[in-house]
């Protein structure tokens, strides 16, 4: 059983600046840099960096930022989260992680997944009725590589390799590939057919509603003869002085960031109500220090779980908001959680929620 793990997630959400004028991309893409290596000082476990190709985030290639990253800090773990496996090619994908995992002496994590945008599809060629049968082979045809020897491997997305040797070879010997699935009881059983680690992303209802994904996955390995494998969550959050402080900062952000996606999905607009929900008895980590620990604990205990990664970027929030919300994650947040953990002390012995 591996020791808990606590990180910081970001999709380089394009921020704002003091007068409300988003900031270029290349200046939110320094500012990611610059809040790892804040994370990294704290005693944050790992950043994790998600790829997308909207204009409302900056990062499309997240293991590029991630070995400016590397270069920069000691001791972080430096991970994708996620990498759009289906739009990509599992060689390329590879050779960079190896890279990153060269430069960072060990320290490089992949997050493999489907994306929820599809915008990479047209944009790389690709065609969206493929969307399973793609992230199937290429999930197939990774795991091979990730053996790190010659790879024979035959489907229909490519032509096949015949003991094809790739190169450069990890730092480590093997990097750490986990799968993102955001509740698909398939998606979960796929990723213990390939012994990889589970990130389970919680971003609406209570985290403790996924504890039967939780046994599914447990269930699987034992039942494919696979040997023990971490589980994570990713949740979105943030931390201010105060309860009220968090919850006030978040909300017009979480706001405009939801309410741009439900409009392009067809969804209902974001009230305040729902998201006032989602901070009491869902899946927002928002609150003051104690709060958000406490939280992290419950779901911690409740799920079994070996990671936790707050996603600290919601929209447009400016940059020195989210450094401050780092440097309590990091000097406050994870000393608590892993007091309350250590102790045996229940949520319902700290603050409601």
């Amino acid at each position: 059983m591996e020791s808990l793990q606590l990180g910081l997630d970001t999709f380089g959400d394009v921020s704002h600046d003091a007068r409300g004028v988003p900031l270029p991309y290349a200046q939110v893409i320094r500012n990611v840099v610059d809040e790892a290596v804040l994370a990294d000082e704290v005693g944050v476990d790992a950043i994790t960096l998600g790829e997308h190709h909207r204009d409302d985030f900056a990062i499309s290639t997240p293991e590029t930022v991630l070995a400016g990253i590397a270069m920069r800090t000691q001791r972080i773990i430096v991970s994708s989260g996620v990498t759009v496996l289906s739009s990509d090619d599992p060689i390329r994908v590879f050779q960079r992680f190896a890279t990153l995992d060269a430069l960072s002496h060990g320290r490089a994590e992949i997050i493999m997944g489907r994306g929820s945008f599809t915008e990479s599809f047209p944009l790389f060629g690709y065609e969206l009725g493929d969307y399973q049968v793609l992230f199937e082979e290429k999930l197939n045809l990774f795991a091979e590589l990730l053996k790190e020897g010659p790879v024979t491997w035959s489907g229909t997305t490519r032509k096949p390799l015949v003991d094809q040797e790739v190169y450069p070879k990890s730092h480590s010997g093997k990097i750490r590939t986990w799968v993102g699935v955001g509740g698909s009881p398939e998606s979960v059983v796929r990723a213990a057919g390939y012994g990889f680690p589970l990130m389970l992303a919680i971003i609406g209802g209570a985290p403790e509603r996924f504890g039967p994904y939780v046994d599914l996955y447990h269930r699987a390995l034992d039942q494919l003869g696979k040997p023990w494998q971490p589980i994570g969550v990713h949740s979105p959050g943030h931390i201010a002085r105060t309860d009220e402080q968090a919850i006030e900062e978040m909300w017009p952000h979480y706001e405009a960031m939801f309410g741009r996606i439900g409009r392009e999905r067809g969804w209902a607009p974001t009230t305040k109500e729902h998201y006032l929900s989602e901070v009491h008895q869902g899946a927002l980590f928002v609150g003051s220090p104690e709060t958000v620990a406490t939280k992290i604990a419950r779901t911690v205990s409740a799920l079994g779980i070996q990671r936790f990664d707050l996603k600290y970027s919601t929209g447009p929030m400016p940059h020195e908001v989210l450094m401050e919300s780092i440097q309590m994650y990091g000097t406050q947040v994870i000393p608590m959680v892993r007091d309350m953990l250590a102790s045996g002390v229940t949520a319902s012995e700290h603050v409601a929620l």
